[in-house]
């Protein structure tokens, strides 16, 4: 029998080291509570890549009891082994990722990864997004592929993929084009974090339409807004529901 709707919290930006704990268990209290069909993290899952932050990471994600899909923020690559944030940035994300799983089977939704990291740029800060045309064709291809499933298409990334307002300088490298051919080829929605700022809009590039929404943190890292994060209601119709949920503290 088909569910009514898909139940997915999104969460972002847990920075294992510098973490909320009290928003931490909050989180922890409302997944074992609701259990939802899914958690998706938008990166940024500690904040230095170490060893010890990554191993917090992965007790606390698999302790959930429910289907995670991890995607990588730019703090998820080692900070301090150059060699290796170079060579292997993603082994120690990829350890994680293996150990809590990452393959969702949602009755209406699909979610696609795109990654908008790279290991260094020639800007500064490091810490913004690019979009990659390897990356971003990987991408296009599975929306391709998935172009007569009738369910929802996300895309997952950590970076917002736009200003946050037109007009302005986009931190996000070739995001205008991401979105452009992203909405194109069947996208949905966008999925991000990066800015601990939550966020729901509709925006446009090349006469395509598609929604964006960002989640906010759940560490200590807070930029104007309270650590929150937000559950997706998507129906078998196609609608998307967003509540955003804040942490007011003990």
């Amino acid at each position: 029998m088909t569910t009514a709707q898909t139940v997915l919290f999104h969460v972002s930006d847990t920075h294992f080291g510098v973490e909320d704990c009290a928003a931490m268990e909050w989180f922890t209290a409302a997944v074992h509570a609701e259990r939802p069909d899914a958690v998706i993290c938008t990166g940024d899952l500690t904040q230095r890549a170490t060893h010890r932050q990554y191993d917090q990471a992965r007790k606390w994600f698999a302790e959930l009891g429910v289907p995670v899909m991890l995607q990588p923020g730019n703090h998820d690559m080692p900070y301090y082994n150059l060699w290796e944030r170079f060579a292997r940035p993603y082994a120690r994300f990829g350890a994680l990722e293996t150990a809590v799983g990452s393959e969702l089977a949602l009755a209406h939704a699909v979610v696609v990864p795109f990654d908008t990291n790279v290991p260094a740029q020639l800007r500064w800060p490091w810490s913004d997004g690019v979009v990659t045309r390897p990356r971003l064709d990987a991408a296009l291809a599975r929306l391709r592929e998935l172009a007569g499933d009738p369910r929802i298409k996300l895309v997952a990334c950590h970076h917002p993929l736009l200003a946050a307002h037109d007009g302005r300088r986009n931190p996000t490298i070739r995001g205008d084009i991401a979105v452009a051919e992203l909405a194109a080829a069947g996208a949905d929605a966008v999925l991000s974090g990066h800015i601990h700022q939550p966020f729901d809009m509709i925006r446009s590039r090349g006469n395509c339409m598609m929604r964006m929404i960002g989640a906010g943190t759940l560490s200590t890292r807070l930029r104007g807004a309270a650590p929150s994060y937000n559950v997706l209601r998507i129906g078998a119709d196609g609608t998307i529901g967003l509540e955003r949920r804040d942490f007011r503290g003990a």
